[in-house]
């Protein structure tokens, strides 16, 4: 059995977007949980533990699924309008030159969500791109 681009057979529809910064790992990291927040997750707090729960001021919510600093952190993501919470995990890795981001989106309902959701994150990157560039 082949999968279709996108879907996963144990995890739903999925979505991957990489975006390579000049910054080294942990200075990437904190602008992540920090500064640059609002720009991949929205206007909250991030816990830092499992099992913590987080609102965005624009309705979505969720809860630590897992958190290892100048690493990653893996999240369900909901907004407030959809049935249904799916997961999004962020990761740093170091590259040439200076930082990977990561980030990865899974238990989407269908290729149309997955479709909206791959448009939402490379946004995300674009922003996050601009957010290191020494020229801004």
């Amino acid at each position: 059995m082949t999968e279709t681009p996108g879907k996963k057979k144990d995890a739903g529809w999925d979505v991957g977007v990489r975006q390579a910064v000049p910054a080294r790992l942990h200075v990437a990291w904190q602008f992540l949980i920090g500064e640059g927040l609002p720009l991949w997750l929205g206007e909250t707090t991030l816990p830092h533990e499992k099992g913590e729960t987080y609102r965005t001021a624009d309705g979505v919510a969720g809860e630590v699924r897992a958190y290892a600093e100048n690493a990653k952190v893996r999240l369900t993501w909901q907004p407030e309008d959809w049935p249904h919470e799916t997961t999004l995990q962020v990761s740093v890795k170091e590259a040439d030159g200076g930082t990977t981001i990561v980030i990865h989106h899974d238990r989407l309902a269908d290729r149309e969500e997955r479709r909206m959701m791959l448009g939402h994150w490379k946004n995300v990157a674009a922003h996050l791109a601009a957010a290191f560039d020494p020229d801004r």
